[in-house]
């Protein structure tokens, strides 16, 4: 089984991204599943019924949200009613949505389930806790797709050794630059710390950069705004057994300016 997680979409030039490169993706890799996480979809902050659907209809088959999920208030109208689309499971019990789902595909069954760190970020439910105890209700033995939506490193790899040989994959989102460490961990868990993102190039984080810097500068209050011009698309490829659940290759996926899409 073959799966193609793509980082955060951030904003309209994210949303034209993904559009763009993934039909071709899918001929170059042929992914049996593709995961893309969309809480910086809207204007860079959660996510709308229009763009949920415009994502699957593109063909994305499950999409993963983060601490934004709840920036867009008509979420509330449409998150118990779409099985593909999947919260953090460690927000309180009570909270709408779901935090895993199940796909069935021609080559096997995976779980997509969505975690968010707590370092420095909302106080929510103990994350690897909360694995555990999906990880508890799962039956017939399904590969796994772990979303860790986290702003450390420490805690995204303390989650991946703790996972290690219990899910077939732990791929990192939320600090929406891709890191270089993608490795199969011992007991057989694909791992990175963070994907990527896809949208703007030259910004900070998607931003725009001047409206980062007059924060940094002046520290005054400034409303950020998603950037303009050139895009950047980062996605990572998994192979996975579906028998077994474990994994058997990791592929960073990176285009921009710096690197172009070669078919």
């Amino acid at each position: 089984m073959r799966v193609l997680m793509i980082g955060d979409i951030v904003g309209s030039p994210g949303r034209k991204a993904l559009l763009e490169y993934l039909p071709r993706l899918k001929r170059s890799h042929r992914p049996d599943v593709t995961v893309v996480n969309g809480e910086n979809a809207a204007d860079g902050r959660g996510i709308t019924r229009g763009i949920a659907r415009e994502f699957f209809g593109a063909g994305v088959d499950c999409i993963t949200l983060g601490n934004h999920a709840w920036d867009k208030r008509e979420i509330f109208d449409f998150i118990d009613k779409e099985d593909r689309l999947v919260r953090p499971a460690n927000y309180p019990e009570g909270t709408p949505g779901r935090g895993y789902t199940r796909l069935t595909l021609s080559r096997g069954e995976l779980v997509v389930v969505s975690l968010m760190g707590r370092s420095f970020l909302s106080s929510l439910d103990c994350p690897f806790r909360k694995a555990d105890d999906i990880l508890g209700r799962l039956k017939g033995n399904p590969a796994v797709l772990v979303d860790f939506h986290g702003e450390t490193t420490s805690e995204k790899q303390a989650m991946g050794w703790y996972l290690d040989g219990r899910v077939s994959a732990l791929v990192g989102t939320h600090t929406h630059v891709q890191t270089a460490d993608e490795r199969i961990l011992p007991k057989g868990t694909a791992y990175l710390t963070d994907v990527g993102m896809v949208g703007p190039y030259d910004g900070v984080l998607g931003m725009n950069k001047d409206l980062i810097l007059k924060k940094f500068l002046t520290q005054l209050p400034v409303r950020f705004e998603v950037g303009k011009g050139r895009v950047q698309f980062n996605a990572v490829v998994i192979d996975l057994d579906p028998s077994s659940g474990k994994a058997s290759r990791i592929m960073r996926i990176r285009i921009d300016d710096d690197r172009p899409w070669f078919d």
